[in-house]
């Protein structure tokens, strides 16, 4: 098994590619070892390696988020715990682990009724237009909610916490956002 490694803008964060498919539906983020123990068994092996501080899973990508050493120390064993999981033929996700963090996810949305029709065409502008290019880097964006004229986002993988964050989020997401729905004024971040 050849698994590639892709670097992100996010220094800390480290694109994991297998060569299959690990999460068939949504995304999965954990950034403790405790959430990570409850649903998924690769993700609890990668928070046993010191220096691990966060894991994300889409399509078929793990992003691996670390707070100390350098990638050449935490490299080996973070590819050495993706390649047992998957020859092990064992699933990514514990049963019941990602129905659980699909719900988590929309259980934060906001918005008031009457905005229905703005927030529609958001989250479709989000899934056709911005989420592929996020995945690219490692990373999703979700949408949390929308409140007079601004809508609130959630970043996960190798967006949480990324320099580049603020910029995306300002430049390119409000810009985009804004010319096909004039309503919006602002994006934010939001945990």
């Amino acid at each position: 098994m050849f698994i590639q490694t892709e670097a992100t803008p996010n220094p800390a964060t480290l694109k994991f590619l297998p060569g299959k498919e690990v999460l068939i539906e949504g995304t999965a983020d954990f950034r403790d070892a405790e959430t990570a123990r409850a649903a998924s068994p690769l993700a609890a092996r990668l928070f046993d390696i010191p220096g691990v501080t966060g894991v994300f899973f889409g399509y078929d990508f793990i992003t691996v988020t670390k707070d100390g050493p350098d990638w050449q120390h935490l490299k080996p064993a973070i590819l050495g715990a993706i390649m047992e999981q998957f020859m092990s033929g064992a699933p990514v996700m514990a049963s019941g682990g990602q129905a659980a963090t699909d719900r988590a996810d929309q259980a934060g949305e906001f918005y008031d009724k009457a905005d229905s029709e703005i927030v529609i065409t958001i989250k479709e502008l989000l899934d056709t237009r911005v989420r592929p290019a996020v995945a690219q880097d490692g990373g999703d964006i979700t949408f949390r909610g929308y409140e007079n004229g601004t809508v609130f986002l959630h970043m996960k993988g190798a967006c949480a916490g990324c320099p580049s964050s603020t910029a995306t989020l300002k430049h390119g997401i409000q810009n985009l956002l804004r010319h096909f729905v004039p309503e919006v004024e602002h994006v934010e971040q939001i945990g």
